[in-house]
């Protein structure tokens, strides 16, 4: 492999500038115009330039950074936990960042990464743009998505969910009860776990020979409100539901509260299912029956493998170590096991 001052000396030859402006774009420092940035940022990804290791302690700061669109104070909670108990058996720390949508990180996130430099990223994206990608694979800073609510890429390191199976499991216990009149209330429609989910439900009702009305499938959002709102909608019908299969146990927080509205008692009048298995879903009044997805390991999972592409990069650059002898290796994709946990919202139809 080149030696790396000359082929950043090229570069800074190639974009007209100098190795200090290479070397403040390589740290994220924010005094280089947009457009130098930009230029170098592209040459150097060409080059496939990437920063050597030299071991952690002197290339990278101590800590995972851990990165939501937004924080919601249960269900992230369970990530957070995740990766804190990890990081701290390695003796790192963990800083939390919040910015962008749900599917990637706001543009600004990336040049404050350049200046942290932590030893990997955990993301709760949906994906991660690939200029993003190449900018942190030529610092040498390996990410993983947590994958409740998409589908990354295929060259994206992540950890994801059984959420058609989730989806199953949960119609098939409402139809085993004996209900017919099964609705599901699911979050965005651009969202692949939505999306699967509801496929695991339209699966379980086909298997039984029960007919699916388009209009008993509500797209929403994960939040109570989302939940409340569909639910609604559903039980204002002369055919309303005896049972809805909610995508998130705040969403069949939301049904709950659309029932009690009506006066519908849970379970007796209407069976409700959510989904995650959130702590509050064992303190409501009737404890609710969930679809058990692991966040905290999976929040586990993925800090782990950030350490461990961390750890790989540096094998790497180890003296001695010859560049590409061992071949690429594969992206590494874990998909964990989903559970039904029967509680006290479900029953037979009246």
């Amino acid at each position: 492999m080149a030696d790396h001052r000359v082929t950043l000396a090229s570069v800074a030859e190639e974009a007209g500038v100098s190795l200090s402006t290479i070397s403040k774009v390589l740290n994220g420092r924010a005094d280089v115009s947009p457009a130098t940035r930009a230029r170098v940022e592209r040459l150097l990804a060409e080059r496939g330039y990437r920063r050597r290791g030299g071991g952690r302690s002197e290339s990278r700061a101590e800590l995972i950074e851990l990165v939501f669109h937004e924080l919601d104070p249960i269900w992230s909670m369970e990530l957070i936990g995740g990766v804190e108990h990890v990081a701290k058996e390695h003796g790192l720390s963990v800083v939390l960042t919040v910015s962008g949508s749900r599917h990637a990180p706001d543009p600004d996130w990336i040049e404050g990464v350049m200046r942290r430099r932590p030893i990997g990223i955990v993301l709760v994206f949906s994906e991660l743009a690939p200029e993003y990608r190449e900018r942190l694979h030529s610092r040498a800073i390996p990410f993983v998505i947590v994958d409740p609510a998409g589908d990354p890429s295929p060259d994206a390191p992540s950890v994801g969910s059984a959420n058609w199976s989730g989806g199953l499991a949960a119609t098939r216990h409402l139809i085993e009860l004996g209900h017919t009149r099964i609705a599901a209330i699911t979050g965005p429609e651009d969202m692949m776990c939505s999306l699967a989910r509801v496929d695991g439900y339209r699966s379980a009702m086909n298997s039984a020979g029960l007919a699916i009305d388009p209009d008993w499938i509500r797209f929403g959002d994960f939040h109570v409100s989302g939940g409340r709102e569909r639910a609604r909608e559903l039980l204002g019908r002369p055919d309303r539901p005896t049972a809805i299969f909610a995508g998130s146990d705040m969403q069949a927080l939301g049904v709950m509260e659309a029932a009690r509205e009506r006066g519908i008692r849970v379970p007796e009048e209407l069976s409700i299912v959510g989904y995650d298995d959130i702590p509050l879903a064992r303190w409501l009044t009737p404890r609710l029956t969930t679809v058990h997805q692991p966040l905290r390991r999976m929040g586990e999972e993925a800090a782990r493998l950030a350490i461990r592409l961390a750890d790989e990069l540096d094998e790497r650059d180890e003296p001695g170590a010859v560049p590409g002898a061992a071949g690429a290796a594969p992206t590494p994709r874990m998909d964990l096991a989903t559970s039904l946990v029967v509680r006290e919202s479900t029953a037979p139809p009246a």
